[in-house]
C-alpha cells in the first residue's frame, strides 16, 4: 500500500514526460526528412539567365563523368568475369593431363591449385554416369540413349523426321565444328610424344580415321568414341573423349588387336532355301574371303528343304575350302530364340563373339570389325541399328527393271529406314550371353525374344552400345503374319510389315495414284484442245 501511494503522484508526471519526448522526436524526424527548399535544390538554369549556357554545360559534363565512371566499373566487372571463366577453363583442360588410360582410370590430384577436389569429383562422377567405364542399370529399353555414328563425310542419325536424312553431311556449322574438333584432338593424342604410337614413328592423319560414335545426354555431356586404323592389319586405335558441357577431355587411349578375335555367326532357319543361298553368297564374299576369322552355326527346324540347305552349305565349304561351320537339325516347331540359344550353347571352344543373325541380313566385312570393336567380355555388348530396305518393286518399279542387290544397298530416305524398333541382330561374347541367362525359351515363333534379351542386358552392369551402322542391311522380303501368333506378336508383325514397304511419300503416291492418273489425263486432254 505504501509503495502504491508513493508511485501515484509520479505517474501523471511520467506520462507527460513521455508525451513530450515523443513530440520532440517527431519534430526532429520531420526536420531531417523534409525535402530541401526549391531554392536549395539543384535545378536547370533558365535559358534566358546569364549563366544558362554555362550551367547546362556543367550539368552535362557532370552527367557524362558519372556515366563514364559507371561504364568503367562495368568493364572492370566484365574483365573479372572473363578472368574467372578463363581460370575455370584452364582447370578443366588441365584434367586431360591427369586422366589415366588404365582399366580403372581416375583423375589425379597432383596439382590441387589447378584441379580442386570438388571439381575433380564432379567430373569423375559425370564420366561414370555417362557409362564410359561401366554400364548403368536402365529400367526399360526406352531409357537407353543411342549413339549416332559418323565418318569424315557423313553422319548416320536415327532422328530423321520429315526433313533430315538417315545419312547426310552435317548441315549445322556447330555440329561440323564439334566433330572436327573431336577428330583433331584424337589425332593430337595419337601423335603426341607420350603416345605409344609415336615409338613406331607412325604419324596418324585424318585418312586413318575409320568411324566414330557420339551421344549427348542433357544431364551429363557428350561422349565420343573414335576408331583409327592401326599400324598393322587387324589392329586399331580407339580414343574416347568426353565433353562435360565444357572443354573436351581425353578419357581413354586404347590399342586394340582383333587378329585372333573369332566371330560365330548363329543363324536359325526353317525352309527358305532360296534366301539361304543368297545369304551364303554374302557370307562367302564378306566372311570367308575378306574377313577370314569367322564360324557359321546353322540351327535348322524341321526337315522340309533341309537337304537343299545342307547342299548349299556343303557346296560353299568345298568351293571355298571352308570348314568352320556347324549344322544342327531340330525336329520341332520353329522358335528363333531357341535356335539362337542352342547355337550359342553348343560352342565348345574358347570364349567367342556371337553374332545373332537372320537369313535375310546382308553384312559387310567392315561391320564384322565393328562387331568386334564394340564387344568386350564382362563389360560391353553391341546392339547395332541396321538399315532396312524398302520393297525394291516399289522403289525401282518405274525404272522398268530392279537394280542388282549391291546397287540397292544405298542409305537414303527413299530406299529404306533405320530399324530402330528391332533388337534381333546383336553381338556379344558367349560368356556374357550365358551369364545373363540366354533367351526366354517359352516364347514361340516370331518376335519378342530379342526384346527380352535386350532388357536383360539393360538391367545389368554391362555397357549396351546401340548405334546405326552403315554395313548391316535388312533385305526386303514379303512378310506373312501367321494366325498362330499371339495377339501381341501378331501386332508387332503387322507393324513391321507396314513399315517395310515404302517411304511416306512413295506410299502416298500409291494411295493417290488414281487421282494422279486422272490429273494427267485431264492435262493431256486440255493440251490437245489448245
Amino acid at each position: 500500500m505504501m509503495v502504491r501511494r508513493g508511485l501515484s503522484p509520479w505517474l501523471p508526471r511520467m506520462v507527460v514526460l513521455l508525451v513530450v519526448l515523443c513530440s520532440a522526436m517527431s519534430i526532429l524526424y520531420m526536420l531531417a526528412c523534409t525535402p530541401k527548399g526549391i531554392d536549395e535544390q539543384l535545378a536547370f538554369p533558365r535559358a534566358n539567365s546569364p549563366t544558362g549556357k554555362e550551367g547546362y554545360q556543367a550539368i552535362l559534363q557532370e552527367r557524362e563523368e558519372q556515366h563514364r565512371n559507371y561504364i568503367n566499373s562495368l568493364k572492370k566487372q566484365i574483365a573479372q568475369l572473363k578472368d574467372e571463366l578463363q581460370e575455370r577453363s584452364e582447370q578443366l583442360k588441365s584434367l586431360q593431363d591427369h586422366y589415366t588410360d588404365s582399366l580403372g582410370p581416375g583423375l589425379e590430384r597432383s596439382n590441387p591449385e589447378k584441379t580442386p577436389a570438388d571439381l575433380l569429383e564432379f567430373l569423375r562422377s559425370q564420366i561414370d554416369r555417362a557409362e564410359v567405364h561401366a554400364g548403368a542399370k536402365l529400367p526399360t529399353e526406352y531409357a537407353a540413349v543411342p549413339f549416332e555414328s559418323f565418318t569424315l563425310q557423313k553422319v548416320y542419325q536415327l532422328e530423321t523426321g520429315l526433313t533430315r536424312h538417315p545419312e547426310e553431311k552435317p548441315v549445322r556449322k556447330d555440329k561440323r565444328d564439334e566433330l572436327a574438333e573431336a577428330i583433331e584432338l584424337a589425332l593430337e593424342t595419337l601423335n603426341s610424344p607420350d603416345s605409344d604410337s609415336n615409338a613406331n614413328h607412325h604419324m596418324y592423319t585424318a585418312s586413318d580415321f575409320i568411324e566414330g560414335m557420339y551421344r549427348t545426354e542433357k544431364d551429363k555431356g557428350t561422349l565420343y568414341e573414335l576408331t583409327f586404323k592401326g599400324d598393322r592389319p587387324h589392329k586399331f586405335r580407339r580414343i574416347v573423349l568426353f565433353r562435360p558441357f565444357g572443354p573436351i577431355m581425353k578419357v581413354k587411349n586404347e590399342n586394340l588387336n582383333m587378329a585372333s578375335t573369332l566371330i560365330n555367326i548363329v543363324v536359325p532357319l526353317a525352309k527358305r532355301a532360296s534366301k539361304f543361298r543368297q545369304f551364303m553368297q554374302n557370307f562367302r564374299e564378306m566372311g570367308i574371303e575378306q574377313d577370314g576369322r569367322i564360324h557359321l552355326t546353322v540351327v535348322y527346324f524341321g526337315k522340309e528343304q533341309m537337304n537343299e540347305v545342307k547342299a548349299i552349305l556343303e557346296n560353299t565349304s568345298r568351293s571355298a575350302n571352308f570348314k568352320n561351320f556347324t549344322f544342327i537339325q531340330l525336329n520341332e516347331e520353329f522358335s528363333r530364340g531357341k535356335g539362337l540359344d542352342i547355337g550359342a550353347r553348343i560352342w565348345k571352344g574358347n570364349n567367342v563373339v556371337l553374332f545373332f543373325c537372320d537369313v535375310d541380313i546382308y553384312f559387310t566385312a567392315e561391320f564384322l570389325n565393328t562387331c568386334r570393336l564394340n564387344t568386350q567380355p564382362g563389360k560391353k555388348v553391341f546392339y547395332p541399328v541396321l538399315f532396312s530396305q524398302y520393297n525394291p518393286g516399289i522403289i525401282y518399279g518405274h525404272h522398268g527393271s530392279i537394280l542388282p542387290l549391291e546397287q540397292q544397298l544405298v542409305i537414303k530416305k527413299e530406299t529404306g529406314f533405320w530399324r530402330d524398333f528391332g533388337f534381333g541382330m546383336t553381338c556379344q561374347y558367349r560368356s556374357d550371353f550365358i551369364n545373363i541367362g540366354g533367351f526366354d525359351l517359352d516364347i514361340k515363333g516370331w518376335g519378342g525374344e530379342d526384346v527380352h534379351l535386350y532388357r536383360k542386358y539393360l538391367h545389368s552392369n554391362l555397357i549396351v552400345v546401340r548405334t546405326p551402322v552403315r554395313g548391316l542391311f535388312h533385305l526386303w522380303h514379303e512378310k506373312r503374319c501367321l494366325d498362330e501368333l499371339t495377339p501381341e506378336q501378331y501386332k508387332m508383325c503387322m507393324q513391321s510389315k507396314a513399315m517395310n514397304e515404302a517411304s511416306h511419300g512413295q506410299l502416298g503416291m500409291l494411295v493417290f495414284r488414281h487421282e494422279i492418273e486422272a490429273h494427267l489425263r485431264k492435262q493431256k486432254t486440255s493440251s490437245k484442245k489448245t
